[in-house]
């Protein structure tokens, strides 16, 4: 079926949505729920469909072209394209790296235009940020490396007139600023704040990919990042509401970031000491998968 779907989808236009949303989910979901032997061959088909790509690079691109502002409050038949679009394109991105597929047709993306849309929104559904963050997410983990995406809106060479401390940094993070950098993890911060379920665990992923990348680039940067005050405030944000239990995945998941880079501003032993009480005195069996992944990787860390 990858082949006819496939084929099919190459033939659409991007404004063809009751048609390619469908056929672009049955591609998604025939990369993740297929076994990995036939995984494999499932990436080597869609990447040699050179119509596909050019398909997907259209699709990506209407994400800054079609208006904001028409955006209704529900998901849209154009949003939920494009939300199924950055989705497959994540996914490709990940598993051309895993089994190293021979790439036809290279697709090209706006950097600056994937921040932008996460540090300023725009009225995007959260739907569509998430899969936006998914193919962030993907792009930070492979370095900017990978042979699949060609990155555009790169960061041009230090101005003399900078700073030289800031040039240095920002070599370091190529094809990251500093600047953008800050924005992104403040703009992380303030989605976390809406204790959307689906939205909080993409930010904390993203924000765990984003730490990893910078810590590879410059340590320095990473802990500095990592130890930003307003993540405190964050935290006691995070549970000020009816459930005050740090018990909850994305406080756990920040936790453990912390403590990974030893943030001792941000967390201190007496949380540590807090959230270990919580899990002694909770029943481990009836805690959500979601809960009890974090709280193992919590643990393992601490």
């Amino acid at each position: 079926l990858l082949f006819p779907v496939s084929n099919l989808c190459g033939k659409c236009r991007p404004r063809d949505t009751d048609l390619l949303q469908p056929s672009l989910n049955f591609l998604y979901w025939s990369l993740h729920q297929t076994t990995p032997c036939s995984q494999q061959r499932a990436v080597a088909v869609l990447l040699s469909n050179v119509s596909l790509l050019e398909l997907l690079q259209k699709v990506l691109e209407c994400t800054w072209l079609w208006s904001p502002p028409s955006r209704p409050a529900y998901l849209s038949s154009e949003d939920a394209l494009l939300c199924s679009g950055w989705l497959l394109v994540a996914s490709l991105l990940l598993y051309q790296h895993r089994y190293n597929t021979e790439v036809h047709q290279t697709l090209s993306v706006d950097l600056t235009e994937v921040l932008n849309a996460v540090i300023f929104r725009n009225k995007k559904p959260i739907l569509l940020l998430v899969s936006i963050m998914q193919f962030l997410r993907a792009v930070l983990r492979q370095n900017f490396s990978s042979s699949l995406l060609v990155i555009v809106g790169q960061n041009t060479a230090p101005s003399p007139t900078q700073p030289q401390p800031s040039s240095l940094q920002d070599t370091a993070l190529h094809p990251l600023a500093m600047q953008q950098v800050f924005s992104l993890v403040v703009s992380l911060q303030n989605l976390l704040v809406h204790k959307d379920l689906l939205l909080s665990q993409a930010v904390v992923a993203c924000l765990e990919t984003l730490v990893e990348y910078l810590y590879v680039k410059n340590q320095d940067v990473a802990l500095h990042v990592a130890s930003q005050p307003w993540h405190r405030f964050l935290l006691f944000t995070l549970l000020s509401g009816g459930q005050k239990s740090f018990l909850q995945p994305e406080v756990l998941r920040l936790m453990t970031l912390f403590v990974r880079y030893q943030s001792s501003n941000i967390i201190s032993q007496k949380e540590i000491s807090q959230i270990i009480q919580e899990a002694a005195e909770a029943n481990i069996a009836e805690l959500p998968e979601a809960t009890s992944c974090a709280l193992h990787l919590f643990l393992s860390q601490v």
